[in-house]
């Protein structure tokens, strides 16, 4: 199986390889990245038609490589997947949390609380819409941790994970916390021993539902 990565962000790429080689080792991984993704909507503040397209090029050349699924990493860009994943139907294309999503709300419903922790601040635009839509009776707190993705796109990782633990402490209580970037997915061992709380990584949810999707069962 073939799987394409689309990217908005450098930090993305390692730890969605990491993640497959832990559980699908045997899928081939094709990256594309376009890093002015991220700059262009943080500059812009909203999505709009023109990044739909450009979304919409990289999905059409992913599929034109011949990949049997596509996993989208950037999650502050939902509306635009939505669209690639209209136009590539029925090949499974997901967006980077909808796995991750799924997860949470079958560990907190009905009724329950989950904590979603961001680093980029656009995807707190987009994202908690996905769990009130997919399940109205949870309650979902959001925590920005700017300083931590600042401290990542130092070169320092250690901060970066430091600095995510140090803002999700108020999301303690939680039932599930839900980790937003893929970048962050290398901060969940503290993000749990600061929190005592259950984490959902982006990749690891991602690379399971691809499998259920592609692999006989």
């Amino acid at each position: 199986m073939r799987i394409a990565l689309i990217h908005a962000l450098q930090h993305s790429i390692q730890p969605i390889e990491q993640a497959f080689a832990r559980l699908w080792p045997e899928a081939e991984l094709a990256n594309l990245l376009d890093d002015t993704l991220s700059t262009d909507l943080a500059r812009d503040g909203a999505l709009s038609p023109a990044m739909t397209d450009r979304f919409l090029t990289l999905a059409h050349y992913a599929a034109s490589c011949g990949a049997d699924g596509i996993l989208f990493s950037c999650s502050a860009f939902g509306p635009c997947i939505d669209a690639c994943a209209l136009a590539l139907a029925p090949m499974p294309v997901l967006k980077p949390n909808e796995a991750m999503i799924e997860e949470a709300v079958a560990i907190a419903e009905p009724a329950g609380r989950i904590g979603l922790l961001a680093t980029f601040a656009p995807t707190l635009a987009t994202m908690p819409a996905e769990f009130t839509n997919a399940a109205p009776g949870v309650t979902l707190v959001s925590v920005l941790a700017a300083e931590a993705l600042a401290a990542l796109n130092r070169g320092d990782a250690a901060a970066h994970d430091r600095l995510a633990a140090e803002a999700a402490r108020p999301l303690e209580g939680c039932d599930v916390l839900a980790l937003a970037q893929f970048s962050l997915s290398s901060a969940a061992s503290q993000v749990a021993a600061a929190t005592g709380s259950t984490v959902l990584t982006t990749p690891d949810s991602a690379v399971r539902k691809l499998q259920r999707l592609l692999l006989p069962s």
